[in-house]
């Protein structure tokens, strides 16, 4: 089960239909697949999970990545259409930046301003434009800081878990920091 924070900052317990489906599609096909965490969160028993903590180091959420790809979705407060970064975790557990992807064309060549075209995507991707980012400034990550605030509604995507609205787990603060950490 997934524990959020709430709007006041008390832990309220919140099992979705794809974490129950999953957790009973795990549950049949034995190890190696979701099961609670000592905290009542879901976790892997085997594998990196994208950790959310807040600016107090308190744990907001663990997502399990059975891929090694997650996304952080935001709103641009240029252009104020939304906007994504698609990350990808190394064995090293740090995790870097591989494709940038929007609903608007522009937040792409002139916000990002990337030396490749960017690419329409496929209609089953959240955005419409795509493109890889820079290959002479690779940005990669041990710990990713973001303000995860209403006006930029920040979300963490894995594939296979519902959308985890980080915005929506902090109080005054709006820091939230990902982490990538093996579940022995």
């Amino acid at each position: 089960m997934l524990q959020r924070r709430g709007l006041l900052g008390r832990r309220a317990t919140l099992l979705t239909a794809g974490v129950a489906v999953g957790l009973a599609g795990a549950l049949a096909l034995g190890p190696g697949v979701l099961t609670p965490d000592a905290e009542g969160g879901a976790a892997a028993t085997a594998g990196p999970v994208v950790v959310v903590v807040d600016g107090s180091g308190d744990v907001l959420e663990k997502v399990p990545l059975g891929g090694g790809r997650f996304a952080v979705s935001y709103r641009n407060s240029i252009y104020g259409t939304l906007a994504e970064e698609r990350y990808e975790v190394g064995a090293d557990g740090r995790f870097a930046l591989v494709e940038i992807a929007a609903d608007q064309l522009a937040v792409l060549e002139e916000y990002y301003g990337v030396p490749g075209a960017p690419h329409r995507t496929t209609g089953t991707d959240r955005r419409t434009w795509a493109v890889d980012p820079d290959p002479t400034r690779p940005v990669v990550f041990e710990r990713l800081s973001i303000a995860a605030t209403d006006l930029g509604e920040r979300t963490l995507h894995v594939p296979g878990y519902p959308p985890v609205a980080l915005w929506r787990l902090v109080d005054e603060n709006p820091t939230v920091v990902l982490d990538i950490k093996e579940n022995p």
